[in-house]
């Protein structure tokens, strides 16, 4: 056969299919013995609320950053990422040389003070005693000179040595303060370096999980700089940014439609905090809803915060109902005369029903082939 005689049969196949389709659809079938019997559907005409799939990043509802308190290098590193850590369990070790050094000087000050306080209290004994025996030592002299038997002039240097002895005294006490506050001093840098050599150890503030390891032995901590992130036991959320023409249809405590994609769950998420400010480069505000228990869920992953838009009326059948020829959508719609086939047009599907674009109104009687029935659709 040539290639003129194929083309020719496949234009004349093709026109006798049409006028086949045209034949069905202007005129309706009557005989019963042609046509399968079908299960008669109401095509129905509801309302559907279009939402607004606002992009967010899942997060823990608690995360907590990791950084150290001294300048100091990493030594050692004992957890993982996906880790799971206890309270107190100790994290990552930085080099403690130097606020050993610290610790060892602080306590040789504090040696240093516990010393000076022992002279002091010595020079304070040697003080009171000098004090006590000029004391004396210008009562007998005032007694002797009231009754005339010393001189004014022996009284006058009494009076001096007694007056040296107090002043020597109130020396001493100022040196004894002074030596205390010197070993209060000393207690507190001891102290200081103790908790200082404290942060070369770096231990789990609550119980979780490491979700992020940012630093290797041998890098530099430096205070601000975050080491690891860990996520607690709290739950996670999801970050979304949502438009600025949405805002007023989201308040805290609502519950939205939220989709993790790459799992392929749909679940509610409870609206927690919507923050009131908008970026002025994405016109976007930034809600945070909590998600309930999740099996597989990670921070990082991609997901939708379902925002309802506005609200729709749309006509929806069975999916069944719908008759696929190549490209043409067909539906079988039954009237006074019987059943004929009728031209639609269909949008989005869900849980077996598909919403019907265009071809029909609401209110139709539309046909599906019994499981029964061994014929086409």
């Amino acid at each position: 056969m040539s290639i003129h005689q194929t083309v020719n049969k496949n234009l004349l196949q093709s026109f006798l299919l049409s006028i086949l389709l045209i034949t069905a659809v202007c005129f309706p079938v009557f005989a019963d013995e042609v046509l399968p019997s079908f299960e008669e559907v109401r095509a129905v005409r509801e309302i559907q609320i279009q939402t607004y799939g606002a992009v967010g990043t899942v997060k823990p509802c608690s995360e907590i950053r990791i950084e150290s308190q001294v300048n100091a290098q990493v030594k050692n590193v004992q957890v993982q990422a996906g880790a799971q850590v206890n309270q107190a369990q100790l994290l990552l070790t930085l080099d403690e040389r130097q606020a050993l050094s610290r610790l060892d000087g602080a306590k040789a000050s504090l040696n240093q003070a516990v010393a000076a306080r022992k002279q002091a209290l010595q020079a304070m004994a040697a003080a009171r005693a000098a004090d006590t025996e000029a004391r004396l030592q210008y009562n007998r002299v005032k007694k002797y000179y009231d009754s005339q038997a010393a001189t004014k002039r022996e009284l006058e240097v009494a009076q001096s040595a007694h007056d040296q002895a107090k002043a020597g005294l109130k020396r001493a006490g100022q040196s004894l303060s002074a030596a205390d506050s010197g070993i209060r001093q000393a207690k507190e840098l001891l102290a200081q370096a103790k908790v200082a050599a404290g942060f070369c150890r770096i231990k789990a503030p609550a119980r979780g999980e490491v979700i992020r390891r940012l630093v290797e032995p041998g890098d530099l901590a430096l205070p601000g700089k975050p080491l690891m992130i860990l996520r607690t036991e709290s739950g996670f959320r999801l970050e979304a940014h949502v438009r600025e023409g949405l805002i007023n249809r989201i308040a805290p405590g609502m519950k939205l439609a939220t989709q993790i994609m790459s799992l392929g769950v749909s679940c509610e998420a409870v609206v927690e905090e919507v923050i009131p400010y908008a970026d002025p480069e994405t016109r976007t505000f930034l809600i945070k809803a909590l998600l309930p228990e999740i099996q597989g869920i990670y921070p990082g992953m991609y997901g939708k915060l379902l925002i309802p838009e506005e609200t729709r009326q749309v006509v929806m059948i069975p999916k069944d109902a719908v008759i696929c020829t190549g490209q043409l959508e067909l539906v079988r719609v039954k009237n006074q005369q019987g059943w004929s086939l009728r031209y639609i047009t269909t949008g989005n599907e869900s849980q077996g029903q598909v919403e019907v674009l265009s071809g029909l109104s609401g209110g139709e009687i539309v046909g599906i082939p019994k499981h029964d029935t061994a014929g086409e659709k």
